[in-house]
């Protein structure tokens, strides 16, 4: 099992999302943000082509949540 994300104490959707109880949430959170798939973040991606953070809204996946 991979080590948890760097960024998961300034990342938006971390902090928004982490106590939901969305089974989407906690599967993407379980994938991305504690799993392998931090290296595939969309999150990190645009991070690190922008210089900020993306909206507390975007997914680890690139997705939005919906409202």
């Amino acid at each position: 099992m991979a080590a948890e994300c760097e960024l998961l104490a300034k990342c938006g959707f971390f902090k928004k999302y982490a106590e939901s109880k969305d089974l989407a949430c906690r599967g993407f959170i379980r994938q991305y943000c504690r799993g392998d798939g931090q290296a595939s973040c969309k999150r990190k991606e645009y991070r690190q082509k922008h210089g900020s953070a993306p909206s507390d809204d975007m997914m680890p996946s690139g997705q939005f949540m919906s409202a």
